[in-house]
């Protein structure tokens, strides 16, 4: 077993708390599905949030997913001008057999244009 980072964004449409609640709990649910994760593999998650996003925190989402006791911290993204607007990222670190290139990162909701890299 190894620890791996799967990187992950959303966007939201309004800096809304229901939406913020859905649009995480859809991120984490797909990051699991893709990497064929549980809660359980869940080692820690940073979440940053664009500066236009203040109604609630994405950790307070992550809780109803079932990840209660696995450490959760929130940060403000840097306000680069010109930077796409109410961006929910995710740095998930979970415990896994798979390797580096076995990863499946989540973008989301249009934040597919951050990382096209990346984004499966």
């Amino acid at each position: 077993m190894s620890i791996r980072a799967i990187r992950g964004a959303t966007c939201l449409q309004r800096d809304d708390a229901t939406e913020m609640a859905e649009a995480v709990t859809e991120l984490l649910h797909e990051v699991m599905s893709r990497n064929s994760i549980s809660a359980d593999d869940f080692v820690s998650v940073l979440f940053t949030s664009t500066p236009d996003l203040h109604s609630a925190f994405p950790a307070a989402a992550a809780r109803g997913v079932g990840l209660a006791d696995v450490p959760l911290i929130c940060a403000q993204e840097i306000d680069v001008t010109g930077a796409m607007e109410k961006v929910v990222r995710a740095m998930v670190h979970v415990q896994t057999s798979k390797s580096r290139s076995e990863i499946k990162h989540v973008y989301l909701r249009g934040a597919e244009a951050l990382r096209q890299d990346i984004a499966q």
